[in-house]
């Protein structure tokens, strides 16, 4: 987040969930994971129910990567992987937050389905924000696509 200049009391980065990640993800209503090579922590993400949001919205929570993974095709398997979370756990729709100027990871969402909306949802202290997206999570086939 430091590098995309998302730093301070209005973004995700200093919530106090950072510094204790597996307390902050209970399931059945939140999954936290982490992609992990050759015993390197190089990306994580999780999803979990948007603070003052309807009961069947989750937020996309953490995703962040090292920028030796970007690229890479890891941000899509983590966010299949999230997303059929989400599903599981009952959630109908997906929200995040995120900025204009994250070019990388707003096009990965759109890939995914997500759409922009003019107004945050929910009560995430996330004011630095400036774009929001949503995902409706009926079965729209993510599971079958990549079944071998």
């Amino acid at each position: 987040m430091t590098e995309f200049g998302a730093v301070g009391c209005n973004y995700s980065i200093s919530d106090p969930e950072v510094d204790a990640m597996f307390e902050a993800y209970p399931s059945p209503g939140a999954a936290f994971f982490v992609v992990e090579i050759e015993g390197r922590l190089l990306g994580c993400g999780g999803m979990g129910p948007l603070q003052d949001g309807d009961p069947g919205v989750c937020e996309l929570r953490k995703m962040y990567f090292l920028p030796e993974l970007r690229g890479s095709g890891m941000g899509s398997k983590l966010l299949e992987v999230i997303l059929e979370a989400a599903r599981t756990a009952g959630y109908t729709l997906c929200y995040l937050e995120t900025l204009d100027h994250m070019d990388q990871a707003r096009k990965l969402y759109r890939k995914y389905g997500f759409k922009s909306i003019d107004q945050p949802l929910g009560n995430t202290g996330h004011s630095g924000c400036n774009s929001w997206m949503v995902k409706a999570l009926a079965d729209d086939g993510l599971k079958d696509r990549h079944r071998c």
